[in-house]
């Protein structure tokens, strides 16, 4: 008879107990699997429903949407950070005229010449455009255009149109809120939408109905209600129009300006009829593969973040690279060091076709002024100053776009060489004026080294020019 034993003993025991344990860890594990689950549905339900309190149709402190949405409304008071600074921006504020003085040349005879300040995060808007020394007696109500959600309610009240004619000034008393929720958000659903003017305006002239825009569309939309090359229809009425007729390309805005014989003013130095590009971040990234792949301004500069089940996005408004792991890694599989070094190195080429561009631009210019000098006339001048005008207006669209030309590459390397060649045939024909009135040799250029220098050059054309239009203005009356 076997008397060994099959079942029991210590083996058995410890198999048993072995099994008893494990599978009490595993309903443990499963167990605390099942409360997160549950905890973070919970969190994400409350997400969708945390209204606490109703919001004003017309609500622009920022500080009582947060009392609903309080992750996007910290986020968004992160925007007062200044101390953030890429190579070519950020949020730290930077002279851009002390670091370039060519600019003091280029927009001679614009309040541009006197301030060009890199803008600082959202929070500060309405302090940095109040303090602006391009803001004087003359500004009108459109420069408040961007800076604050209680302008649609003033322009609801008052008339857009009626808002931008009348003074700056009229509005410092009533305008303290800066950039925030309404500005992008319908107050009852918290749907984006958009709420200037101009935008919808551009949108209507081109056949298109912008309320038909998908929600992703409007993550790129709410941003290009500002982030947009304008200019103002006249003096007198200063209406904000958006230059969309012909397309969103530099070459398209140039034959917009041509056709509609638009002048913003007068170079002083050359006599050249300009038109001034203003920060065609939307139209440029338009040109690039991000828009081509689908991506929206807010993937990039607001993207999303996660705390605990809750998924919302992130309204520190800023550069990608100071949050490549949310932004940037989404998509592109590189290390952050692969990433930044990748973005820096498209920026300092775009940089360099600018300093090339900027340089012939001014040689353009100055030459031109003395081709005047020696007596020549405005019928002689007028191809090379036209010509002139289209290599601006070119070179602006790219210099004034935030990004150092990242969204686009290709076409701001297009851009800017057909800009420098526009720039260079200018100054050939200057130079063949000046050679039939005795000039010898090219023009020698002066010292522009610094801001303070090139100010100080540009004065006697400025002050010459302003003398010519008051004893027009005094003329006219008589």
């Amino acid at each position: 008879m076997n008397t060994r034993q099959t079942t029991g003993g210590p083996r058995g025991a410890l198999f048993g107990w072995a099994i008893l344990i494990g599978s009490a860890v595993v309903f443990a594990v499963l167990g605390l699997l099942a409360g997160s689950v549950i905890e973070r549905r919970a969190e994400r339900s409350i997400a969708r429903v945390q209204m606490v309190t109703p919001i004003d149709e017309w609500e622009t402190d920022n500080a009582k949407w947060g009392v609903n949405f309080p992750r996007e409304y910290n986020s968004w008071k992160q925007t007062e950070n200044t101390e953030e600074a890429t190579k070519y921006g950020g949020s730290a504020e930077r002279d851009y005229l002390e670091a370039n003085p060519r600019l003091v040349v280029l927009w001679a005879g614009t309040a541009y010449a006197k301030d060009f300040t890199q803008a600082r995060g959202h929070f500060h808007a309405v302090e940095d455009v109040t303090r602006s020394p391009r803001v004087g007696e003359m500004t009108r109500g459109s420069c408040w255009t961007c800076k604050s959600p209680m302008v649609p309610r003033i322009m609801h009240d008052k008339g857009t149109a009626e808002f931008y004619a009348a003074k700056f000034s009229d509005f410092k008393s009533q305008i303290k809120d800066p950039i925030g929720c309404l500005d992008c958000h319908d107050p009852k659903t918290m749907a984006l939408r958009i709420s200037r003017p101009a935008l919808k305006e551009a949108f209507s002239r081109q056949g298109r109905d912008i309320t038909k825009a998908s929600h992703q569309e409007m993550r790129s939309l709410v941003c290009a209600q500002c982030h947009v090359s304008y200019y103002f229809k006249d003096k007198k009425t200063s209406y904000l129009v958006f230059p969309w007729d012909e397309g969103f390309g530099p070459d398209e805005f140039d034959r917009y300006f041509e056709k509609t014989g638009f002048v913003e003013w007068v170079h002083p130095i050359s006599g050249t009829p300009m038109t001034k590009m203003r920060h065609p971040d939307y139209e440029l990234w338009r040109q690039g593969t991000h828009a081509f792949r689908g991506v929206s301004c807010a993937d990039c500069h607001m993207p999303y973040k996660s705390e605990g089940g809750v998924k919302f996005t992130d309204h520190q408004v800023r550069s990608p690279l100071y949050n490549i792991a949310n932004s940037c890694q989404v998509c592109h599989r590189w290390s952050e060091s692969e990433v930044r070094e990748r973005v820096v190195s498209i920026q300092d080429k775009t940089r360099e076709l600018l300093d090339i561009s900027e340089t012939a631009l001014v040689k353009a210019h100055i030459t031109l002024g003395d081709a005047v000098k020696l007596g020549a006339a405005d019928d002689e001048l007028a191809e090379a100053r036209t010509m002139l005008r289209r290599a601006n207006t070119l070179w602006d669209y790219i210099a004034t776009a935030n990004g150092m030309g990242f969204h686009a590459p290709q076409e701001a390397a297009r851009t800017l060489a057909k800009a420098t060649n526009f720039a260079q045939e200018s100054r050939i024909m200057a130079e063949r004026i000046r050679a039939k009135r005795g000039a010898l040799g090219p023009l020698p250029m002066p010292d522009l080294s610094t801001k303070a220098k090139a100010a100080a050059y540009i004065k006697p054309f400025v002050d010459a020019q302003k003398a010519r239009e008051t004893a027009a203005t005094k003329q006219a009356k008589r």
